[in-house]
């Protein structure tokens, strides 16, 4: 398969003052990581299935990979679910190598899993040129798109997983209090703490932990960050609830379905757009304080909905979950604190709105590569302010006990309610196309299509079983 060309504005080659920072810099961490007992660095990236993938380097060798990267094969953009491999025009087959280049500005030192750090990766080719499939580096470059025209975002993604106590793949949930009860979360409190214990330390801020809808079902809250940095922390906080788990003897799944018959896992993503450090999501005069660029912003992602499903629900699994009145949001609408709108508009209380104030996109999963889930998000919101749309009405019910006729007047569409549905979408979007690239699109296109074919003529029940221990 021939080299890809980059299409990233930024695609320079690393150059030597460039390698030689990096490695000053590995030389000071690594000084400070043996002193706290570290013997090495686990380095991951997120493939186009969504699962983390990782290589490994000891602390000598840190300076040695920042500097110069770790080789990894360019095949795991093609890699499916379950490890199998299809092959694009783009990805896929055993010609080539990559360089994985840890950002060290993200390593952290790993609580859950003693004398191990972390640092996610960028990937570049042997020139040192940017991967144009690199989902982390697209997401930074939809940034940078953003901050060229003035406007910053922050974002976080909400963790939701379940807890099984069974020893093999059966999901046996590890506690059976009511939903949201307190009786659940003393079931599994020292657990729970741990998992605190160690985000702190790893100096995640954690804002709310509670248990979730079904048994043995929990969700975790961190404070928001930059784009990049909250897709860095959906990676490191999973980790880190994923290694609790285990030291626990149980066992953690994201994946968007537990059970066929029960409700699955979301990773619902949550957004707001500022300016010279002043928000855009409300203070404003349009509805419920919107200004007009935090209208387009949010209009640009509404439009674009049926598209982005193939990134941030893009497993045959997400569609199990994906259904009316589970608050997954399976309509294409928006409405204030309406949690079955497929993207709700949380105003805070009133006092704290200027700060609070943020979109919450539920139709989305954990199955999703955040990076690469991120970078669409960034780019469907730019092009939404820059067509200056403006969002339809906001709904204020659950859209699946509303008639016909309703749904029609006030515009609202069921969204995909099928993988190949939401392929075809976004293989047909001009917006993504052109922000993300051929590369990435017909790569995605690819792998989704792989899953599918994997998956043909399965029950739920199969897709659920093959697919629950993969997230």
């Amino acid at each position: 398969m021939p080299p890809i060309p980059s299409t990233s504005p930024t695609a320079q080659p690393l150059t030597a003052p460039e390698r030689a920072r990096r490695a000053g810099q590995a030389r000071t961490a690594a000084a400070g990581l043996a002193a706290d007992g570290v013997e090495a660095t686990a380095v991951t990236w997120v493939d186009t299935s969504g699962i983390t993938r990782v290589k490994a380097v000891p602390l000598a060798r840190l300076e040695q990979a920042a500097a110069w990267g770790v080789g990894a094969s360019p095949v795991f953009d093609a890699f499916l679910l379950d490890d199998s491999i299809v092959s694009g025009r783009y990805a896929g087959g055993p010609v080539g190598d990559l360089r994985l280049y840890p950002d060290l500005s993200r390593l952290t030192r790993l609580a859950a899993l003693p004398g191990w750090a972390w640092a996610p990766a960028d990937r570049y080719d042997q020139d040192g040129v940017p991967h144009p499939l690199d989902a982390r580096l697209l997401a930074g470059r939809e940034a940078a798109r953003l901050a060229g025209d003035g406007y910053a975002v922050r974002a976080a993604f909400e963790i939701e997983w379940c807890v099984s106590a069974g020893a093999g793949d059966e999901f046996v949930p590890a506690s059976r209090g009511p939903a949201y009860g307190m009786a659940r979360l003393t079931e599994l409190a020292g657990y729970l703490r741990e998992i605190l214990a160690a985000l702190a330390a790893q100096g995640v801020a954690v804002e709310q932990v509670h248990p979730e809808y079904a048994a043995g079902q929990y969700e975790v809250s961190v404070a928001a960050a930059d784009p990049v940095g909250a897709a860095d922390l959906a990676v490191l906080v999973r980790e880190t609830v994923r290694a609790v788990t285990a030291r626990n003897g149980m066992r953690a799944t994201f994946a968007p379905k537990v059970l066929a018959g029960g409700v699955g896992n979301g990773g619902h993503v949550h957004l707001s757009l500022w300016r010279d450090g002043t928000a855009l999501m409300s203070g404003g005069s349009g509805r419920y304080g919107l200004t007009p660029e935090g209208e387009g912003f949010t209009a640009g992602i509404l439009e674009r909905l049926p598209a982005l499903l193939a990134v941030g629900a893009p497993a045959v699994a997400s569609y199990l979950r994906l259904v009316p009145s589970h608050w997954a949001g399976a309509f294409a609408c928006w409405g204030r604190e309406n949690r079955e709108a497929a993207l709700r508009l949380v105003t805070g209380s009133a006092g704290e709105r200027d700060r609070a104030a943020n979109i919450e996109v539920k139709c989305v999963d954990l199955a999703a590569n955040p990076y690469l889930l991120v970078a669409a998000l960034l780019a469907a919101g730019r092009a939404g302010i820059e067509a200056g749309l403006r969002l339809p009405e906001p709904v204020e019910e659950d859209p699946a006990g509303m008639d016909e006729e309703s749904l029609r007047k006030l515009g609202i569409a069921a969204l995909p309610d099928s993988l190949a549905e939401a392929v075809a979408a976004f293989e047909n979007d001009p917006v993504l196309g052109a922000a993300l690239g051929p590369q990435v699109v017909d790569t995605v296109a690819t792998v989704r299509r792989g899953e599918l074919a994997l998956f043909d003529g399965a029950s739920a029940e199969e897709v659920v079983e093959r697919s629950r221990w993969r997230y």
